[in-house]
C-alpha cells in the first residue's frame, strides 16, 4: 500500500451555506498564483484544503496578504 506523507490541512469554517458561491475558487486561485498544489475536500457543511508540509507557510503567508484570517 502507498502512502503520501507530510500533509497539513486547512478547514473552511463551517458551516457554510449552499447560496455561497466561490468560496473555494477563490481560495485556491490565490494559492494557484503562488504555484501551490492542493488537494480539496468539500463535504456537506464545509471544505477542507490539503496541502503539503512544505507549502504551508507560504499558504499562510498568501492568505492572509488577500485578507483571509487564517487560525492556527
Amino acid at each position: 500500500m502507498k502512502c503520501e506523507k507530510d500533509w497539513k490541512m486547512l478547514k473552511v469554517e463551517g458551516p457554510l451555506d449552499f447560496s455561497l458561491i466561490g468560496i473555494l475558487s477563490s481560495i485556491s486561485t490565490v494559492l494557484a498564483q503562488r504555484k501551490i498544489s492542493i488537494f480539496a475536500i468539500s463535504t456537506f457543511d464545509t471544505d477542507y484544503i490539503l496541502l503539503k508540509s512544505q507549502d504551508f507557510d507560504n499558504a499562510i503567508q498568501a492568505l492572509t496578504s488577500e485578507g483571509y484570517e487564517v487560525i492556527t
